[in-house]
């Protein structure tokens, strides 16, 4: 299996996933304030969304690297 076909097949799998999911979301903690030995965190939670455009687009390109990776072959 060749390059062409790898990257192919991520690219699809990947824009599958974010058209299916729409996004992801992830906790991130934060030092909100330090007075001496006390310190504060903050926990956040932040979220990524995933346009359809762009996972339709990563579907698109993956089709088409993956055919030209089994005609090249």
């Amino acid at each position: 299996m060749n390059a062409a076909k790898i990257a192919g097949i991520v690219l699809v799998l990947s824009g599958l996933a974010g058209l299916f999911t729409g996004g992801f979301s992830f906790t991130k903690d934060r030092t909100a304030a330090k007075l001496g030995p006390l310190e504060l965190t903050v926990t956040e939670k932040e979220s990524v969304n995933i346009p359809q455009w762009l996972s339709l687009g990563a579907i698109a390109i993956g089709a088409i690297v993956l055919v030209a990776g089994f005609r090249k072959s």
